[in-house]
């Protein structure tokens, strides 16, 4: 922690604003981060916002095969990383994922699937509802927190500014029997809201 974010964040990055915390202080639950993919900064911003030093918790960072190859992948991996196969995943990567939840880890996955540095509007991924319903088939509540990340740059660059909004959880009991689609356009709704407060920070 103190090489990512003591040194190189604090060196990267001039200033980093984070708002919406409070919105997690009294949650009770499993928790899942539903976060904008702008960057490949993103992981570490968000483990700075909502880490082990801020929440006592790591988070456990849900990425494709292709980002866990070679040196990438080795550090990858040491930052919480875990690979899956979006097309087919394997029983091992979906057991482990829903075990993060069941046991109130921080699991982490990107709801548009990938880096989408010019903010298009992709749609999302079904893989974050699908695994959010099987937790909570084994817990009393599980909770998805929209997450929008901003830089001041389409790509980061030295001493600017990062900004990163918490927005209100969604909880899965609310969608109990909703379709997938329900529940992502409202996520997309909210992680989109997210995000504009987030660059309305740093513009």
């Amino acid at each position: 922690m103190w090489v990512t974010q003591d040194l190189i964040l604090n060196v990267f990055f001039q200033e980093k604003i984070i708002i919406g915390r409070e919105l997690l202080v009294n949650l009770k639950g499993s928790i899942i981060l539903a976060p904008t993919h702008r960057s490949r900064w993103d992981g570490l911003i968000l483990t700075y916002a909502l880490g082990r030093r801020i929440t006592n918790m790591d988070c456990r960072f849900m990425v494709t095969n292709p980002e866990m190859r070679g040196i990438q992948g080795w550090f990858l991996k040491r930052l919480g990383c875990f690979s899956v196969n979006q097309e087919s995943p394997s029983l091992q990567s979906l057991r482990y994922a829903v075990d993060l939840i069941v046991n109130n880890k921080l699991l982490v996955i990107f709801p548009e699937g990938r880096i989408n540095k010019n903010s298009k509007n992709l749609p999302l991924k079904e893989g974050l509802f699908r695994l959010a319903q099987m937790g909570n088939r084994k817990v009393k509540s599980v909770h998805v927190i929209p997450i929008g990340i901003a830089y001041e740059q389409i790509n980061p660059k030295f001493r600017s500014k990062v900004s990163l909004c918490i927005e209100s959880p969604i909880s899965l009991s609310d969608y109990s029997y909703s379709d997938i689609k329900e529940f992502n356009d409202q996520l997309g709704i909210k992680i989109k809201k997210a995000e504009t407060k987030a660059k309305n920070l740093i513009n």
